[in-house]
This record gives structure tokens, C-alpha cells and sequence, in this order.
């Protein structure tokens, strides 16, 4: 199962970018209620049967682009030991994680300054955090079963020499 589904994809980036970055090159976009429609598995017989075949090739790009997030972030996290892939619900920081990643396989021909750019800071910043999960300074979440936590203290000491029990002899 992936990570992000494609309603919570319909929400953010929404249909419109979506539909803007997936569609076939050098044709026009899929319309963005249409893709909307099929990205939450509602009814498209109000379009063409042509423009519905658009958008499901769409989806399919969509499709791949999570599967290579996915993909991405189960590499760095089998690094860390985790059995893959995680079983749902995944936290919320994976699934930001894999919209990033997903978001900017899709703009791949994308023309902007990449300190400025919002997308590829958020890939860039998703790839840094899964890096500090795979050497261990980073969890996910708080019911993270690999996470170490370095606050746990165990302490360990020689028997006692003078004791309340050794002393005793003494009286």
C-alpha cells in the first residue's frame, strides 16, 4: 500500500497542479475536475470517453511517481532496520515525505532556481530528514519501535564494600 493515497494527493497538491504536471506532453492538460474525479474515485461518465482515457494515463504517471517515493523512502529506511513497507496507518511525517518526493518526481522538467524553489526545498529537506532517520537521529514519531532513545540512562555498579549488611559484623 503506499504511503499517500490519492484523496489526500487530491488535496495537496490538488488536481490542478496535478492535472498540469501529469497530463501527456505537448497536449492540453487533463481537466483538473476530472482528474479530482478520478483521483477520489468518483463518477467520470460526464466527460468524453478520450479526456477520461487522459486521465487515467495521468493517474498512472501520478501512480509511479508515489511508487518511486515509496520506493526512496523504504531504501533509507531498511537502512535503520525497519520491516518494510510500514503497515497503515503510517505517520504523517511519511506521507509528507512521499508527497515531496513524488511531487518533485513529477515537475522533473521544471525550470527554477532550486534555493528558491518550494518543491525542491521539500524534496531536498525530505531526503535530509530520511538521511537522519537511516543513521539514527531522527524517529518517526513518538511510537517508533527502532528509534534508540539516547535519554535512556542504565546504571551499573560494583557491590557494595561497606554496606549496611557488611557492617553489621562490626557490632
Amino acid at each position: 500500500m503506499p504511503y499517500i493515497t490519492h484523496a489526500e494527493l487530491a488535496e495537496n497538491p490538488g488536481a490542478l497542479e496535478l492535472s498540469e504536471v501529469a497530463s501527456d506532453e505537448h497536449a492540453r492538460p487533463v481537466a483538473a475536475e476530472l482528474l479530482d474525479a478520478l483521483l477520489r474515485g468518483q463518477d467520470v461518465a460526464a466527460w468524453s470517453p478520450e479526456d477520461v482515457a487522459a486521465g487515467q494515463r495521468a493517474l498512472v504517471r501520478i501512480d509511479d511517481a508515489v511508487l518511486d517515493a515509496d520506493a526512496t523512502i523504504d531504501g533509507y529506511l531498511a537502512k535503520r532496520g525497519y520491516a518494510l513497507p510500514l503497515q497503515p496507518p503510517v505517520h504523517r511525517l511519511v506521507t509528507a515525505w512521499a508527497r515531496d518526493i513524488a511531487r518533485h518526481r513529477l515537475h522533473k522538467s521544471r525550470l527554477a532556481d532550486d534555493g528558491k524553489d518550494p518543491i525542491s526545498r521539500a524534496w531536498r529537506d525530505a531526503l535530509r530528514l530520511l538521511q537522519q532517520v537511516a543513521e539514527g537521529k531522527f524517529a518517526i514519531g513518538p511510537v517508533d519501535t527502532v528509534a534508540v532513545h539516547k535519554t535512556q540512562a542504565i546504571f551499573d555498579s560494583a557491590p557494595l564494600v561497606f554496606g549496611r549488611k557488611q557492617l553489621r559484623a562490626w557490632r
